[in-house]
């Protein structure tokens, strides 16, 4: 999907801003399956502010403003060109009302007819032309993706933790989100150092970071060989949870050294056969996270995106507003442009039909282990950085003492 005529991965960019990124959407799926399961309110009447905020429009901020003028791709898109910039090509003003009734009429339909509404007839339509039909470099998305789409559950990924003499159990998203291992693995590696046994300061010292960064960096290795989507990949040693078992993570932590390691490399957790190559370093955007929790009891951890800040910089209008749209995601780019490593070796988070790509989120629920009262809901934006966030917010405020806002 991502090689160019001479057999080389394309330059990132290129791919991103094309009809090859555009993956079928499926967080209207999801929200819709999670509403079945726990909603209270009727499902259109959680589409009403969101209607009435495309309606009425919003005042173009001075951070967007900027981004918009720091964007060429966005412009070349005719949908979009017209929504977000001047006939003259300079974006609009801050303090601009966008409005966008287009959006509007598609969220009144899905708040009619459920995920249906995207999956199916003509906003469905619309988005396969989008991606189809574009002038550079098409993409394949077809009606039947989006028709057979179905949302995965999956069971949490949980570890035991203890941080300020407190027995925590911290539980996130599993493969093919690749958070949860990662933030889990950083955190255990490092509790297992000096550095990660004193308490944190404030503003952590020198010995502090290198303790963190060769953590990050063992999970690292491991993310980049082992994680990809469960359907597609064996875990290593048959168990995901072999990546956070206390004699891996003791074996891993003992390549923690005062000096730099010059080279990292993944573990073998269980002596498992490597059957896959480490996937190469390659950009990862984007990403909104909230975290709630209500007077109810119940508590959120949610992270979304269309990857990109601007997705795939490709804008669908169907035709029933008028001004307009909603971009479409250039998910797929989360997958490794190379399928295989230069001696043949596969890639676990190659492309391949039907597979959900890798990705970095980390929302998280953490527990008081011995009454199982929840202390925290987590999570980030910011495409691989999320990990580190993630790590970090949970490092300083469970270990350190730190408000959420410090950490």
């Amino acid at each position: 999907l991502f090689l160019a005529g001479d057999g080389k991965p394309l330059p990132f960019m290129d791919a991103v801003v094309s009809g090859l990124s555009v993956g079928t959407p499926g967080a209207v799926a999801m929200l819709a399956l999670a509403h079945r399961q726990h909603g209270r309110l009727p499902w259109a009447k959680l589409f009403e502010p969101a209607i009435a905020l495309a309606e009425q429009g919003f005042p173009v901020s001075p951070r967007l403003h900027t981004l918009l003028a720091a964007e060429s791709a966005l412009k070349a898109d005719p949908v979009a060109a017209a929504y977000f910039y001047r006939p003259d090509g300079t974006p609009q003003p801050v303090g601009h009302v966008l409005k966008n009734p287009e959006l509007a009429a598609v969220l009144r339909n899905i708040a009619a007819q459920g995920p249906r509404a995207l999956h199916e007839g003509p906003v469905a339509q619309a988005i396969v032309d989008k991606v189809r039909r574009h002038p550079r470099m098409p993409g394949t998305l077809s009606m039947d993706d989006l028709q057979r789409y179905q949302p995965r559950e999956r069971e949490a990924l949980c570890m035991d933790h203890t941080a300020a003499a407190k027995a925590l159990r911290i539980c996130g998203f599993p493969p093919p989100s690749s958070g949860a291992i990662a933030v889990g693995q950083i955190l255990g590696l490092l509790a297992r150092t000096p550095q990660g046994v004193a308490p944190l300061a404030d503003t952590p010292g020198a010995d502090w970071l290198h303790a963190y960064m060769e953590a990050s960096r063992l999970a690292f290795a491991d993310r980049a060989l082992y994680l990809a989507d469960p359907d597609f990949v064996v875990a290593p040693a048959g168990r995901w949870d072999s990546l956070l078992q206390p004699a891996y993570l003791d074996e891993r932590t003992r390549l923690i050294t005062p000096a730099r390691a010059p080279q990292v490399g993944p573990g073998r957790p269980g002596g498992a056969p490597l059957a896959h190559a480490p996937m190469p370093d390659q950009p990862e955007y984007g990403t909104s996270h909230i975290s709630i929790t209500d007077r109810f009891g119940n508590a959120l951890a949610m992270t979304t995106t269309i990857e990109a800040g601007f997705g795939s910089r490709l804008m669908v209008n169907t035709g029933q507003g008028r001004s307009g749209g909603f971009l479409l995601n250039n998910q797929l780019t989360d997958f490794s442009f190379a399928p295989t490593d230069a001696q043949g070796q596969p890639i676990a988070n190659r492309v391949e039909p039907g597979k959900r790509p890798r990705s970095s989120m980390s929302p998280t629920l953490v527990f008081d282990k011995a009454t199982g009262q929840l202390l925290m809901s987590a999570g980030s934006p910011g495409g691989a950085l999320i990990i580190h966030f993630t790590a970090k917010t949970l490092l300083g405020t469970l270990g350190g003492g730190l408000s959420p806002q410090a950490a």
